[in-house]
């Protein structure tokens, strides 16, 4: 069988490992001239291999995908993140936050930071929230149907009934901040871990976002050696010793239906058949090249306004420094070798996401800080460190009318000099820099409207419903053949890898049915 993927994003590679290793031809098509999408790596500055998307790698570690693909042996190495998280000390002074992997060594911190009653919440917090997040990691192996989902959570703790479990997980991420602990930057630190999703945390249904910090203490982040574009090219390495191919460079144009098979046309010209088609693009972008095929136009158009990007998520400075933050009472192999949360109270997140629904920049913005040349001295040059700071809510489309571009540098000043007030002198320490706007971003990697999470993750666009109940399968409706795949798709955003393997087990086992039809009848 004829594979033709669609886009090199890592779900999509995923995908295409899968389907190559069982011994189907694959070739992956990839309008850009770097592969990965936003899980990539290029050398922006003089010595400096900086990610142009994600840079942290949760989930896919929780997946098993690197061990049954064995990226190891194509050059694949974590470091892990530990400490995974820090949040400096308040203006009034006082104690960091530090997020260990080791639960004791972060309850010794919290109980110096926030006091003994916090700390104690938080082993109630992990004992009870990681079991949850481990099953939440469960349903995001495979296919969201209901009967799977239902499997993936039973046998949970349901004492007070499974009504009270439902409502726990349905519930706010700041309702579950509040029912465990008192202090406010403890929930601040633990509210902008979980908006790393990007819905604010007084959403409903936001509470798992918030319980994943728990599972951090079974296995951190990971820092790919080399940057985070080196799981795509692992991937690419695996796919081609299994004998797949990947074409850069040639943008597929349209999908069209053609017989028993697909018709993909580039823009080279190049016009290839193939039995399957995987689309790891951006779903609307998917639906477009549809539309240029000849799908219906009236059911195209009814799911592109169902389809909701949101307003934007953030935006990114890639820096080039002296020397790492360097915050007040706190030694740098605490603070420099995870997510910094340069964040004290709640109020803060919210303000920034209620000016990004209104078409506003932030009053302040929040910033996420990562020095990950504190691990991986190879990603920088000589003598040099590097620093993304990754900053929410900052709106796609600005309510009066102004471009991006006129915006760009002064609100990397703002985040420059936000972190600057928690580690003062970092600002001097800045010797390059690579300004990611909302806009940036959709132009570089496709990302629509800004979104890093292609489609926003808010409760009725996730599992069975993401993006639409209708595509929540992977599949088209009246598009055999057409299978769908990336953060557009279940399990959502972030880099798991999750639905690239899901989008291989459907057409293997489309496949298997095809093969011997007495299988359609169980």
């Amino acid at each position: 069988m004829t594979v033709l993927v669609i886009g090199s994003g890592h779900n999509a590679l995923v995908a295409a490992c899968y389907l190559a290793r069982a011994g189907h031809r694959v070739e992956v098509l990839e309008r850009d001239d770097v592969l990965g999408g936003a899980v990539s790596t290029v050398e922006r500055f003089p010595g400096h291999l900086v990610d142009r998307g994600s840079s942290a790698h949760i989930m896919v570690r929780h997946t098993g995908i690197i061990e049954e693909l064995e990226l190891a042996r194509f050059g694949l190495r974590y470091i892990d993140c530990d400490p995974w998280g820090f949040t400096p000390a308040g203006p009034g002074g006082g104690a960091p936050i530090v997020f260990h992997r080791d639960l004791d060594r972060t309850r010794a911190s919290i109980a110096a930071a926030c006091g003994a009653r916090d700390a104690a919440a938080y082993r109630r917090f992990v004992d009870v929230w990681g079991p949850r997040s481990a099953r939440v990691m469960r349903a995001f192996g495979g296919s969201p149907t209901p009967g799977r989902l239902l499997r993936s959570f039973w046998g949970l703790d349901a004492r007070d009934g499974g009504s009270a479990l439902s409502r726990e997980f349905l519930q706010s991420g700041d309702a579950l901040l509040d029912s465990y602990f008192d202090d406010e930057r403890l929930k601040a630190s633990l509210a902008w871990f979980g908006a790393q999703s990007g819905p604010p945390m007084s959403e409903p249904g936001t509470a798992p976002m918030v319980g994943f910090a728990a599972l951090m203490h079974t296995l951190p982040p990971g820092r790919a050696v080399g940057g985070s574009g080196a799981l795509s090219a692992a991937l690419v390495a695996r796919l081609r010793a299994d004998g797949g191919t990947v074409s850069a460079g040639d943008a597929v144009t349209a999908l069209e239906r053609a017989g028993e098979g697909w018709r993909v046309h580039t823009a080279s010209g190049r016009d290839l058949h193939a039995e399957t088609v995987i689309a790891g693009t951006h779903v609307l972008t998917t639906l477009d090249l549809l539309r240029d095929g000849g799908y219906d136009a009236a059911v195209l158009d009814d799911w592109q306004r169902r389809i909701r990007v949101g307003p934007g998520i953030g935006m990114v400075v890639r820096l080039a420094t002296r020397s790492l933050p360097r915050y007040p009472g706190s030694p740098t192999d605490e603070s420099a070798h995870g997510l910094q949360f340069l964040v004290s109270d709640r109020r803060q997140l919210r303000l920034a996401h209620g000016a990004a629904l209104a078409g506003d920049l932030p009053p302040r913005p929040v910033v996420l800080a990562m020095s990950f040349s504190a691990l991986d001295p190879s990603i920088a040059a000589p003598g040099e460190h590097q620093v993304s700071l990754w900053a929410q809510w900052h709106p796609y489309q600005l309510a009066d009318g102004s471009d991006w571009a006129e915006h760009a540098d002064h609100e990397a000043d703002r985040i420059i000099a936000e972190v600057d007030s928690y580690a003062p002198g970092f600002a001097d320490s800045v010797l390059r820099r690579h300004v990611q706007t909302p806009v940036d971003l959709e132009r570089e990697m496709g990302l629509r409207g800004g979104n890093v999470m292609h489609v926003e993750m808010s409760l009725d666009q996730m599992m069975l419903w993401r993006p639409l109940p209708e595509l929540s399968g992977q599949r088209v409706p009246g598009a055999p053949g057409l299978y769908l795949t990336g953060a557009s798709t279940h399990p959502g955003g972030g880099v798991s890898g999750a639905s690239g393997r899901s989008a291989a087990q459907l057409v293997l086992r489309d496949q298997r049915r095809n093969r011997f039809p007495l299988l359609r009848r169980r």
